[in-house]
């Protein structure tokens, strides 16, 4: 058994808030790198040209690369042969998450009742989904979610009869309906199978996916690359302004489900889909 203090994992948590919301992880500007190379339009390069002007200033100046620096959503693996000290898991990452946007000086957008909308005033309290493995280390990720793009989500409850192609039409229209909404270009990170909330799931965690990172089962990663060929033939384009780049990857996560169901979640992430991780 090994011993952590939940200090430590409020200090990793304040972090992750603000690194990932000053500097692209690697995999993403890489990609844009590679899709500025890929636009044939004119204008989407010029958008690119400003998307990159933009990721360097914020990297240079410490600044937000995007004013909504979104919900605070993690991802926590916990290790079975860890006991935490100190206090509360949960605590501890709301404790890193209010110290992280408030030293960080960035946006609190999180409202205490979703109807009475009064501003909880440090972004907390955060999103987080835990799964115990194996170990005694804790990883964490964490990916911060603005609402541009979190508001076109979608979840089809397919027919079984739908099948594959269901599913990428269902993928494709989901896109066509975000149109310039979701910040494009964009990342589409998908679930399919299991029940309605966990194929919701599955999507969102798909979107932390290394950008250029396919599905190890050999159809899924086929229907990824299919799908965001289709995605980028549409002619939305980089800023919703036309092109040939309307996204940068689809990843699909996929996972037993009912005789009966075919659920498929759709969740869209703008062209900075931040993500982190580290291991504590």
């Amino acid at each position: 058994m090994r011993n952590i203090y939940v200090s430590e994992i409020t200090k990793a948590v304040k972090e992750l808030c603000i690194d990932a919301n000053h500097k692209l992880s690697p995999d993403m500007e890489e990609a844009i790198k590679k899709a500025k190379e890929l636009e044939k339009s004119d204008l989407g390069r010029r958008i690119f040209d400003q998307l990159e002007e933009n990721l360097k200033i914020a990297g240079n100046d410490q600044i937000p690369i995007c004013q909504d620096t979104g919900m605070a959503v993690f991802f926590v693996n916990v290790g079975q042969e860890v006991h935490f000290e100190g206090g509360v898991l949960t605590d501890a990452i709301n404790e890193g998450v209010r110290q992280g946007y408030t030293e960080g000086y960035l946006r609190k957008s999180v409202v205490k009742d979703p109807l009475i909308r009064e501003n909880t005033g440090d972004n907390t309290p955060a999103v987080i989904h835990y799964n115990i493995v194996p170990g005694d280390k804790v990883e964490i990720t964490i990916a911060p979610k603005g609402f541009g793009s979190e508001n076109m989500s979608r979840v089809f409850m397919l027919k079984p009869a739908d099948g594959e192609e269901g599913v990428k039409n269902a993928i494709v229209q989901a896109v066509k309906d975000a149109g310039p909404n979701a910040c494009p270009p964009m990342v589409v990170g998908v679930g399919v199978g299991g029940t309605f909330e966990k194929c919701a799931l599955m999507a969102k965690e798909a979107l932390t996916r290394k950008v250029g990172e396919h599905s190890k089962i050999p159809y899924v990663k086929d229907m990824e690359e299919e799908v965001l060929a289709r995605i980028n033939k549409t002619g939305i384009g980089p800023g919703g302004l036309g092109g040939t780049v309307t996204a940068l990857a689809v990843n699909i996560n996929t996972y037993p489900t009912h005789i009966a169901g075919l659920p498929v979640a759709i969740n869209i992430c703008c062209h900075v889909n931040r993500h982190r991780s580290v291991v504590v």
